[in-house]
């Protein structure tokens, strides 16, 4: 006889684990639920294009940045301000005036 079958002709029993992975494999995936995936265009700041795949749009579209990493301040280094709004930069700096 079988391990884990009461009688002779009878299916093993199946464990917990293989009772949940069936449940699993039997569910169907449910239809329309991804986004259309399909080719678009990029146009940087500067002009320079490249195609990539996204949900953007439709295919062919061109989506135009008004700004990248090749002209943002925090990728470039550029000139950074800091916006003091009601004084409290300005605080800041005085409080830590002497520290270095």
């Amino acid at each position: 006889a079988l391990k884990g079958c009461d009688q002779a002709g009878d299916e093993p029993k199946r464990t917990r684990e293989q009772s949940r992975m069936s449940d699993r494999q039997e569910k169907k995936m449910k239809k329309d639920t991804h986004p259309d995936y399909h080719m678009i265009t990029v146009q940087m700041v500067d002009g320079t294009e490249y195609q990539t795949r996204s949900t953007y749009g439709k295919e062919g579209d061109r989506l135009v940045l008004d700004i990248d990493s090749k002209s943002h301040p925090a990728w470039t280094g550029g000139d950074q301000r800091l916006m003091d709004r009601g004084g409290r930069v300005s605080r800041f700096k005085d409080k830590f005036k002497g520290f270095v």
